[in-house]
């Protein structure tokens, strides 16, 4: 959900973009994918780190410890 309403505000703010950068068409499907996955794959590791320090700690004895 996120991402798709960054593409819709990117998409309206295509003015501003083409101002901005050089040789960047104010819809280039290209910088908005590339844009895209770096954010996600951000999130993505952002998410797995905790996840898998949490994974290994036994739930029974973080039930004991609150």
């Amino acid at each position: 959900i996120g991402a798709a309403a960054g593409l819709v505000i990117a998409a309206g703010a295509a003015r501003f973009m083409r101002s901005v950068l050089y040789g960047v068409g104010p819809l280039d499907l290209t910088t908005y994918a590339a844009a895209l996955a770096v954010i996600l794959c951000a999130a993505a590791i952002a998410s797995h780190l905790p996840a898998r320090r949490a994974a290994a700690i036994s739930p029974t004895e973080t039930l004991r410890a609150e």
